[in-house]
């Protein structure tokens, strides 16, 4: 009996090869190489958008940028106003969302809530469950108090079965729980594979295209936090979100990678609650600690997520180190504190080569922009001298090595945000700072600063 024809297949990027290689061809990952049967469809050889290209197709009809007519893209509101924020405003007929996050942090609880406000709105609502029964998902909505919902369920895991019944239906919205779970019968290999993942999204992404249906796809995620299955399932869809936050707190992020219809890094604040899932409409309050009095330690950062300012406490906790001082941060980059460290040193003279370091953001949020070098500065120095910051304080800046306190964007919203909410006293950097004849911010005395050195100044003066 003739051995089936196998191939090797990347679990990282999807690329493929003959034989088993230590290293991929293709994107250069080490041990992701996994043995798959090539059955008919899979491979660049036998598929049919594969190099083999029909000579006598006709060419495409071409036009112009200045001929194509360009409109803004209808949207259709979810009812959840921190959904439809970082959605940019709402579904898009046609669109393909893959939402990613660790098991149990509410994936399927917001689409639930999702898709029955659609329902409710008169859009055509299928939710399409293969890792659970229908009793299941009829379970879940009586526990979120959707009682008399709706939405129509189908408990189908055949990508066939799936695209005909969407085709039958024709739902305004389509939502796919999970990715990894549904596979064709085209291909041998098993559900979750990286060629079973990556063809049944491209048919789903083409039905969508076509029909005019939105689909939402939910996506398993690695032991690392990124979506499993090969990143070209992140470049085919228009929108990838990400649950973020710890499963033990109440608090959840939702944040957009990548959005072809709206801001990217915007994100929307949910709390877990016994109805399921509620927009949180002041964020900056669950991200700042309730002190009576201020704290050594202690700096509230204007960070900006997407287009939203958001008002952060940083912590910092310096203390006798040994010969080994360790340097350890929570929700901000830690390389980048050893850099912060080295710039103090050199530029304000603030030695901490002999002391733990630990820094923390408060509430389990994640800080990527350097906009918080100069608080997280401040509130080391704050700790070393054990001495508070003046109530009402905040900052933000970059810093750069040699010293210098960099301008960061959209600093007036970050100003008004920061007034809106009782704060009185701002160090900022001096391009941040409202110009001559502009109308100042009520309530907020800023202290604009070129340098390090001068910030720290400024902070003593305030003691």
């Amino acid at each position: 009996m003739a051995k089936d024809k196998t191939l090797f297949v990347c679990s990282e990027c999807g690329g493929t090869s003959p034989k088993w290689l230590g290293k991929c061809p293709s994107c250069g990952a080490w041990n992701t190489l996994i043995e798959q049967v090539a059955g008919a469809g899979s491979g660049p050889a036998n598929n049919r958008f594969g190099t083999q290209f029909a000579s006598l197709a006709g060419a495409s009809e071409l036009a112009t940028l200045s001929e194509i007519e360009a409109t803004d893209v209808a949207r259709t509101p979810t009812g959840i106003d921190e959904l439809d924020r970082v959605l940019g405003g709402g579904i898009v007929s046609g669109g393909v969302t893959l939402i990613g996050g660790d098991p149990g942090i509410g994936k399927s609880t917001l689409l639930l809530q999702a898709v029955d406000a659609l329902q409710h709105a008169g859009q055509n609502a299928l939710y399409v469950t293969g890792e659970e029964s229908g009793s299941q998902v009829a379970l879940r909505s009586r526990r979120l108090g959707l009682d008399h919902s709706q939405v129509q369920v189908l408990a189908e895991i055949q990508l066939e079965k799936i695209i005909a019944t969407l085709d039958a239906t024709r739902p305004a919205i389509a939502v796919i729980d999970s990715i990894q779970t549904v596979y064709s019968d085209q291909l041998t290999s098993a559900p979750g594979s990286v060629a079973q993942v990556r063809e049944c999204a491209a048919h789903l992404t083409r039905f969508a295209k076509t029909s005019g249906t939105a689909v939402v796809l939910v996506g398993h995620v690695t032991k690392e936090g990124a979506l499993a299955g090969p990143r070209v399932l992140e470049h085919m869809v228009d929108t990838v979100l990400y649950f973020e936050g710890d499963t033990h707190s109440s608090f959840r992020l939702v944040r957009a990678i990548k959005n072809r219809f709206g801001a990217v890094n915007e994100i929307g604040v949910f709390a877990m609650t016994e109805r399921g899932l509620k927009g949180v409409t002041n964020p900056s309050a669950i991200f700042l600690s309730q002190h009576a009095e201020p704290v050594p330690g202690s700096v509230v950062l204007v960070t900006l997520e997407g287009t939203r300012p958001m008002l952060v406490e940083i912590q910092a906790l310096v203390d006798n180190g040994g010969p080994s001082p360790r340097r350890l941060s929570v929700g901000l980059d830690r390389d980048r504190l050893a850099m912060l460290l080295a710039v103090l040193h050199r530029h304000a003279g603030v030695a901490c080569m002999d002391q733990d370091v630990f820094v923390n953001a408060v509430g389990g949020v994640r800080i990527s922009e350097p906009a918080a070098d100069l608080a997280v500065m401040l509130a080391i120095t704050s700790s070393l001298r054990g001495k508070p910051m003046p109530k009402g304080f905040i900052a933000f800046g970059e810093v750069g090595l040699a010293g210098e306190v960099r301008p960061a964007p959209r600093g007036q919203e970050r100003l008004r945000e920061a007034a809106k909410l009782g704060f009185s006293v701002a160090v900022v950097p001096k391009a941040n700072a409202p110009r001559k004849g502009a109308k100042e911010i009520e309530g907020l005395t800023i202290h604009a600063v070129d340098r390090i050195e001068e910030a720290m100044e400024v902070v003593r003066r305030l003691d």
